[in-house]
């Protein structure tokens, strides 16, 4: 074989080759998550017998047999109750939060200036668009202008004055009480949790233990209690004459309540950095500021996203328990309206809440579903 030009090595390299048919598709995702043991066979075999029994009905009452326009409870009601329907109760009564739905979303706000919480919703969204993008440019200038200007343009709107005619806060309900007090609990908690924590972990003893005592009583209470105190306590210690509105006590005891919870997120985030990152930090001769700002909190911060949205989304849950001082937030709202007799029908009070629940959930899955768009983004700790 000697001067023979037959060479073994290959010269040019192979094109990538596709997957197996088995290893891709849909039929390949069913058999790795659903069909991989006997185990799963048999689980996923009940769950499907369970929704084709559950989804048809909940499809048939929700959309098929709904009543969606209407002007009162005769739409919903049977021929028995005065209505419309021969044979028994609609479906959901749709026309019913359709009827409702200013109120739903406004309150008793005045209607001819309801243009104002609608202005107010509308710089919100403009605002923190891109305050959520992080590509976005002037990161800076766009969180001053949403929790430092829009705040302060959102007072004179939606309360009034110098020049607006003036709306009392007992007046606002709905969704805008829900946005105000959890967006305003969003703020706050967070800087002042992460203050908290900060002191928690101080070499003070005083700090450390204003600090311990303030996070651990109100971690021990509820919400209830703290909304209760905020409510009818709050106003005791104050000089005589002096008046807090209800809002801002309510306001105050979420952001209370919130900041304890937050503080102890944090605490777990700053527990968990390496001590070589505190230590990296003083050899380049960092004071305590510059180590925490730029060194500590960056990473800390990045290991508890789950944990803070987690907190975030609590707290705008919470917000439905304002109304133990008689302040009307969403789900208040719809309930108030059941006592309507316009309305009063079997399906109007689970129509009402299905509703409420359906737009808590898309705020709550929206806040969860960028979280872990944010841990995508910021999870480069483990990138080769």
């Amino acid at each position: 074989m000697s001067g023979s030009n037959i060479s073994f090595v290959r010269n040019a390299i192979l094109e990538p080759q596709p997957a197996p048919a088995s290893q891709r598709g849909a039929v390949a995702w069913i058999r790795r998550n659903l069909l991989a043991t006997p185990k799963d066979v048999v689980l996923t075999v009940i769950a499907v017998a369970a929704l084709a029994w559950v989804l048809p009905q909940m499809i048939n009452w929700l959309f098929i047999q709904a009543v969606w326009t209407g002007t009162d409870r005769t739409f919903c009601a049977t021929t028995v109750q005065g209505g419309t329907q021969p044979d028994g109760w609609s479906g959901a009564c749709w026309a019913f939060v359709n009827a409702k739905l200013d109120q739903f979303v406004y309150g008793r706000y005045t209607l001819n200036e309801r243009w104002r919480p609608t202005l107010v919703f509308i710089m919100f969204a403009a605002l923190l668009t891109p305050m959520l993008i992080p590509s976005m440019p002037r990161k800076g200038l766009n969180a001053l202008l949403l929790f430092v200007a829009l705040p302060l343009v959102s007072i004179w709107l939606l309360y009034g004055g110098f020049g607006l005619e003036i709306v009392e806060t007992p007046l606002w309900g709905g969704l805008l009480v829900t946005l105000v007090v959890s967006f305003v609990g969003i703020a706050v908690s967070l800087p002042f949790g992460i203050a908290l924590a900060l002191g928690r972990r101080s070499k003070m003893p005083v700090v450390k233990m204003v600090c311990v005592i303030f996070i651990e009583v109100v971690r021990g209470i509820p919400l209830i209690t703290v909304l209760f105190m905020a409510s009818v306590m709050l106003p005791l210690f104050l000089p005589q004459g002096w008046n807090v509105d209800k809002l801002i006590r309510a306001i105050i005891g979420v952001s209370i309540f919130a900041s304890a919870y937050m503080a102890e997120v944090i605490r777990g985030g700053l527990q968990a950095i390496p001590k070589g990152q505190y230590e990296g930090a003083d050899s380049l001769g960092l004071g305590y500021w510059q180590k925490t700002r730029l060194i500590i909190l960056p990473q800390a911060i990045k290991l508890v996203i789950p944990g803070i949205v987690n907190t975030f989304i609590g707290m705008f849950k919470d917000t439905s328990l304002v109304s133990i001082i008689s302040m009307f937030d969403l789900l208040g709202i719809v309930r108030l309206n059941f006592s309507d007799g316009n309305w009063a029908s079997a399906v109007t009070p689970l129509t009402g809440l299905i509703f409420a629940g359906f737009v808590f959930w898309i705020f709550c899955f929206g806040m969860s579903r960028y979280s872990v768009f944010m841990e995508r983004h910021l999870d480069t700790g483990h990138k080769r």
